[in-house]
């Protein structure tokens, strides 16, 4: 079933970035800074929303996004922050969406 998605990125405090996805990000967020978001925001609380993203589209294609990523490393999530259209370019290139 299609829904509207939000990919996020959040900077936290210890100048780490924290993927998610979610389908209320004002929510999602909120519960994020009251510790109730994630073990690893609870840990290291955000300090705002780097970038985000909305989607169209299935469960299991959003998930796969977050994923894709989680798995960036810190220079490439970078780029995305500076340069959100990147992403689609990224996700263009690969096979698998």
């Amino acid at each position: 079933m299609l829904s509207h998605y939000w990919v996020y990125i959040l900077h936290c405090k210890n100048g780490a970035y924290y993927t998610g996805y979610t389908t209320n990000l004002t929510i999602r967020y909120e519960k994020h800074l009251q510790g109730k978001g994630s073990k690893y925001t609870r840990s290291f609380t955000p300090t705002h929303i780097a970038q985000n993203w909305q989607f169209f589209c299935d469960k299991s294609f959003i998930m796969k996004v977050e994923i894709f990523i989680k798995k960036l490393p810190k220079k490439e999530k970078e780029k995305l922050i500076h340069y959100p259209e990147y992403l689609s370019q990224l996700l263009n290139s690969k096979l698998y969406f």
